[in-house]
């Protein structure tokens, strides 16, 4: 009987550029392609280990002489909203929620580029054309949703928008916009507490929400949420105390790349036929 070995996934590491995060900082990213039959299983396996999904890609920091970046999730059986959460909460109440298949429209390409223009108007996306967002928002091989939020109090506007992987153990924030002229309805908080809502309702365990980096004033709103989880040292931690996490590393404290591609556990990502036959 002829066997067949499964094609383990491929990695590659970006060339350094600047860091949008920290000054004077270099990043670079490892990375894997996304697709397949088993595009779920590797998103679900690696996601685990700290690696995010930028469409068919799923990507890692892998700075020469820093670690700052940190994979960060909520614990959603420990969580319990701070007096300040609840609030939001609160004054977020006249607002609906539905979850859509991931398709793009000009009426969110419209609250994006709101988003983008007022606060992101330097970074690397703001010069995304409708084209380039219709990709980062259909472009998935995994399952995904667009959760759009709208205000009942205001003609049922678009209000805020989140693309959401649906994964084994919980929900994982690809990407989140949101109306930028109402700041004291804090939307993006409020995004957030709604997915610990969603995945408590699915039972799912954790709300991943990108990268935290101690250090940086664009992600220090992610440390504010009780029972917050770090993959640090290649296990996740509780977020006791944020300033036990360190944005500076020594050069040699850095696995080499060769180092760190070893050390990922990956799933078996044969199909059901190469399994039973090997089986």
């Amino acid at each position: 009987m002829r066997h067949t070995l499964p094609i383990a996934p491929q990695f590659y590491v970006t060339a350094p550029q600047s860091c949008p995060y920290l000054d004077g900082r270099r990043e670079r990213k490892l990375f894997t392609a996304l697709q397949g039959e088993q595009a779920e299983k590797l998103n679900d396996a690696l996601s685990k280990q700290g690696f995010r999904r930028s469409q068919n890609v799923l990507y890692r920091p892998s700075c020469a002489d820093c670690a700052a970046c940190l994979s960060a999730r909520i614990r959603v059986s420990d969580f319990e909203p701070t007096k300040g959460l609840r609030r939001t909460g609160n004054r977020n109440s006249h607002i609906t929620r539905e979850a859509r298949s991931p398709w793009a429209t000009e009426e969110q390409y419209a609250l994006f580029r709101q988003y983008l223009d007022h606060r992101h108007a330097d970074g690397g996306m703001a010069d995304m054309d409708v084209f380039e967002f219709a990709a980062m928002i259909e472009e998935t091989p995994v399952r995904s949703r667009v959760i759009e939020y709208r205000d009942s109090e205001d003609g049922n506007r678009l209000t805020a928008v989140c693309l959401t992987d649906v994964l084994d153990d919980g929900l994982s924030l690809v990407y989140s916009f949101f109306r930028p002229d109402l700041p004291r309805q804090s939307l993006g908080t409020y995004v957030i507490l709604d997915h610990v809502d969603i995945a408590r309702d699915r039972g799912l365990p954790y709300v991943y929400l990108g990268y935290w980096v101690p250090g940086s004033a664009k992600m220090g709103y992610k440390a504010r949420f009780p029972s917050l989880e770090v993959y640090s040292g290649g296990k996740w931690q509780d977020l006791n105390d944020p300033a036990a996490f360190s944005n500076t590393t020594h050069p040699l404290s850095v696995d080499p790349i060769a180092q760190q591609v070893a050390q990922i556990t990956l799933p078996d990502l044969r199909g059901k036929a190469e399994a039973d036959a090997e089986g």
